[in-house]
This record gives structure tokens, C-alpha cells and sequence, in this order.
């Protein structure tokens, strides 16, 4: 019979043998380290290397909700929203990459930005708080937010370039975006042009 080892002693075995094994990294630590490297190598051009893009063209996405962004990724990939640019990007991505990616964008910081137009964005802040009745438009703010910084299922807007949310809310008037919250198709249908630039500049100047 084999003689049995005092607790003590098998603890100090046990911890031995696990000093022994190779060293792995923390699940945050590589998920951070493989965000990092995708943002650097496939993002960084467009929306800058810490989710602040410098041009209108592109979205920021610093602070953005972590499960929206991997939602979009996915539906860039599936092909239900259409990019030919974002899904060369994102087309060989597997879904921890896509939510990897998510998560590190939403740490980022967000700025605010100052408006070009302090009176068209406070033309603006009346739609996108109160609405306008006579057109049938509800608040924005009743589904983004009082100061825009949206849901998991809807989008931050607060800080987000001003044409590039324009061109989204055209986008859902012309049932070109099509993957998001319908909704939004009735919504854009409502507002002219004129309160699309104002709710587009008041939002912007958000942080």
C-alpha cells in the first residue's frame, strides 16, 4: 500500500506541478490583444485607431454599445446591411472576433465635438426631444434617449458625425438600410430636410 500523503503535503505537490504548466493568458488579456490587432490592421484607416473617425465619411464608433456594433458586424457579414467595404473587412471574422471588437470600441472614450451651427442644433434638440406633432413625429429621445446614448438594441447617437447621420436617416427614408428597427423606415419618413441637418448637428455636439 502506497503511504498517503498529509494535506499539507499533497497541496504543496499540487502546487508544484501546476507552476510547472505553461503560462496562459487571461481570456480578457487575449481578447483585448486579438481587438487590438484587428483594429490596427482593418479598422484603423477608416474610423481611426481609437474608434474616433476623422472624417464624416465614417462612423465613430468610440463609446458605442458593445452588442450593437458586433450586431452590425454581423449583419455586414450575412449581407442583411450592405457595404461592399465593411464586408471584405469583416467577411472571414468568426463571432468572438465580432464581439471582441464590440467590446473594445465601447471602452473607448467618446468626445464631444462643437457644432458649426448653434442655432440649427438647437432646432435640432426640439425635434429630437419633443418631436413634431404636426407631422406625426414622436421624439427621438423616446427611444434613444433623453441625451442619446441609446440601448444595446439601438444605437448611441450622441457624438456622431453629423453627415454621416444624415446619410443614415436618407438611408432609412429610402428603405435602403433595412436591418434595423422598422421603426426607423416611419420615423425618417417624417422629418424633412431641414430637421434631418438640425437633429443630425444637435446630436453631434453630444458626448
Amino acid at each position: 500500500m502506497k503511504p498517503m500523503l498529509r494535506p499539507c503535503a499533497a497541496a504543496a505537490l499540487a502546487l508544484a506541478a501546476l507552476l510547472v504548466l505553461p503560462a496562459r493568458a487571461s481570456a480578457p488579456a487575449a481578447e483585448l490583444q486579438r481587438a487590438e490587432e484587428l483594429v490596427q490592421g482593418r479598422c484603423s484607416m477608416c474610423h481611426g485607431g481609437d474608434g474616433e473617425s476623422s472624417t464624416p465619411a465614417f462612423p465613430r464608433l468610440a463609446g458605442q454599445h458593445a452588442a450593437y456594433i458586433t450586431r452590425q458586424l454581423a449583419d455586414y457579414q450575412s449581407g442583411r446591411r450592405k457595404n461592399a467595404a465593411m464586408q471584405t473587412v469583416v467577411e472571414d471574422l468568426t463571432p468572438a472576433d465580432l464581439g471582441a471588437l464590440g467590446r473594445w470600441f465601447e471602452s473607448r472614450p467618446s468626445h464631444a465635438h462643437a457644432v458649426a451651427n448653434p442655432g440649427l442644433a438647437e432646432a435640432g434638440r426640439q425635434v429630437y426631444e419633443q418631436g413634431h406633432a404636426p407631422a406625426g413625429l414622436v421624439a427621438c429621445a423616446s427611444c434613444h434617449g433623453p441625451a442619446a446614448q441609446g440601448t444595446a438594441t439601438l444605437p448611441r447617437l450622441a457624438g456622431q458625425h453629423a453627415q454621416y447621420i444624415e446619410r443614415q436617416l436618407r438611408a432609412f427614408h429610402r428603405r435602403e438600410r433595412t436591418n434595423d428597427n422598422a421603426v426607423m423606415h416611419a420615423v425618417a419618413s417624417r422629418l424633412d430636410e431641414q430637421q434631418i441637418r438640425a437633429v443630425a448637428s444637435y446630436l453631434s455636439a453630444l458626448k
